[in-house]
C-alpha cells in the first residue's frame, strides 16, 4: 500500500454494503456481502480522479485486513481482488478453502 494512503481509515458503509476509502473527496469501494461466517467481495471501483493513486489497491489491503481481524473467511468474487492476492499470495491464508477458485491462487 502507498504510504499516503496508510492512514486513511477504511469505512464498512452498511447502508451502501461497501468497504471505502475517501481520498481528495473521492471514493474508492467494493462492494460485498455478509455472513455470519463469510465476506464475499463483489467488485471494486475507484472514481476516474483516483486513476494511479493506488486507491483501488489500497481499499483491497484495507479491506482484506479487516476480514482478518474479524475472524471472517473471503470469498474474492471481484476479479480485482482476486488478482491482488494471487499478486500477494500471503492474503490466500483468510480465503475460504471452500471458494470455487482456491486452487488458482
Amino acid at each position: 500500500m502507498k504510504p499516503e494512503l496508510e492512514n486513511i481509515p477504511l469505512v464498512k458503509n452498511e447502508e451502501k454494503k461497501r468497504f471505502e476509502i475517501e481520498l481528495n473527496s473521492h471514493f474508492a469501494f467494493i462492494d460485498y456481502k455478509e455472513t455470519s461466517q463469510q465476506i464475499s467481495l463483489i467488485h471494486t471501483e475507484a472514481e476516474p480522479e483516483l486513476a494511479g493513486t493506488g486507491a483501488a489497491a489500497g481499499v483491497v489491503e484495507k479491506s482484506l485486513i479487516y476480514i482478518e481481524e474479524s475472524g471472517k473467511k473471503l470469498l474474492p468474487f471481484c476479479p480485482y481482488v482476486f488478482a491482488f492476492i494471487k499478486k500477494n499470495p500471503e492474503w490466500k491464508r483468510i480465503v475460504d478453502q471452500r471458494f470455487e477458485g482456491y486452487d488458482k491462487l
